[in-house]
């Protein structure tokens, strides 16, 4: 084996020990305040990574792993909508709030990075939801299926959605005519996936499910992981970041379980969430920590000055629209925690700002600072937003209690 192999192997080997350690810690953290399981697995990263202790390096199957880990995550939040309940007029507003925010987020993106290219950048970044970040913070706190998480999915949606469409059109490099064909050309491919989806299924397809969902063939995991690798693969052949593919095939599994195993269909996701939040999940976060860029954050200036501007427009950028279009049913508590929960930043911030980094239109100083925001976003927001409807009278587990696979 080849010294780069043996360090792949060390680095992967740390990652999955800092997997283990992260619960552990947001456990006993957890007994006096939920932190998100997702802090704790980023500062270990940084903490093993280059600029501190020096013993995790990024490497060829570390970054794919990585790269499959952000696919699962936006796979899951894909899954996670249910189109019957965030349609109509929640939609509409969601929407609205998410091009409102484009126009303020390009108008600030300008004026901080001197020039339209690298504006459109920041613009992207801070018009983005951590959907797949906010959805188990949701879940733990029983808000996820009533009528707050509804407006919450419909508004997070839009905010991983949205920015996934920008970057095929704004960041690709590609004439803006091109995109747009591209794009039609994937959306004509994934409404015949969700036609197909929606049809009846032949009796054998719901039997072989239920026979072999407790044996080793474990066929309903395997076609799920078919359908996300055609999707990945579909929107890499037309040149579409594979985020596009992986929210797509978040969407078409769901209806395709819905019709063809409604019995089945929360005993698969589980176990497709075991694959994701166990393994893959924790690598993208862990790696998101080890590739992050400590010293040109820490050297002082005008980059650290940049992190809590950024954490303010992800604020003022994505929440304002957010809480001047949230329906006209939530009351202002609930608002505010909509606001929190919908300008909460990270996974795709991560993705924009890689991207800026090697095409060079970014610095590392400045994708520090915005990635630095997202982190700070993801670990203060989802818990001033669940004290915000804890004093809206809304219910709030203990501590001990909350289990999710992204926050404790």
């Amino acid at each position: 084996m080849s010294h780069s192999g043996t360090h792949s192997g060390t680095t992967l080997i740390l990652i999955m020990t800092v997997a283990v350690l992260a619960p552990l810690l947001a456990y006993a953290v957890g007994r006096r305040i939920p932190v998100p399981l997702v802090i704790f697995e980023i500062l270990l990263g940084i903490v093993i990574g280059p600029d501190v202790l020096d013993w995790a390096r990024p490497g060829e199957l570390v970054d794919g792993l990585s790269q499959l880990g952000l696919a699962m995550l936006i796979f899951l939040a894909g899954y996670e909508i249910e189109f019957g309940k965030v349609r109509g007029d929640t939609l509409r507003r969601s929407v609205w709030a998410w091009l409102a925010a484009l126009v303020l987020g390009l108008a600030a993106g300008v004026l901080l990075g001197g020039g339209y290219d690298k504006g459109v950048f920041i613009d992207v970044a801070l018009t983005s939801t951590a959907l797949g970040t906010v959805l188990p913070v949701l879940r733990d706190a029983g808000d996820l299926h009533g009528r707050f998480g509804t407006v919450v999915m419909a508004f997070g949606a839009v905010g991983e959605f949205g920015p996934i469409i920008a970057m095929a059109l704004l960041l690709s490099g590609r004439k803006p005519a091109q995109s747009t064909a591209l794009l039609a050309v994937f959306a004509a491919l994934t409404a015949a996936a969700v036609y197909w989806a929606l049809r009846p299924r032949p009796p054998w397809f719901s039997r072989i499910i239920a026979r072999t969902l407790h044996t080793s063939a474990q066929f309903a995991v395997r076609f799920v992981f078919l359908l996300l690798a055609l999707m990945l693969g579909a929107s890499q052949a037309l040149g579409l970041d594979v985020l596009l593919g992986a929210f797509a095939a978040g969407l078409i599994t769901r209806l395709l379980l819905t019709g063809a195993a409604p019995e089945s269909g929360p005993e698969i996701l589980e176990k497709v969430e075991a694959v994701g939040f166990g393994f893959l999940v924790p690598v993208f976060f862990v790696v998101t920590g080890i590739e992050f860029d400590l010293d040109s954050l820490l050297a002082g200036g005008r980059t650290l000055l940049l992190l809590p501007l950024f954490l303010v427009l992800f604020l003022v950028v994505r929440g304002g629209p957010v809480w001047f279009l949230a329906p006209r049913d939530l009351g202002r508590r609930d608002r505010g925690a909509l606001v929190l929960y919908g300008s909460t930043a990270l996974p795709l911030v991560v993705a924009i700002t890689t991207i800026g980094v090697d095409d060079k239109v970014l610095t590392a100083g400045e994708a520090a600072a915005l990635v630095g925001a997202g982190m700070v976003s993801v670990l203060a927001f989802p818990l001033l937003a669940m004290r915000l409807r804890a004093g809206a009278g809304a219910a709030v587990p203990e501590p001990e209690r909350i289990t999710g696979s992204e926050s404790w």
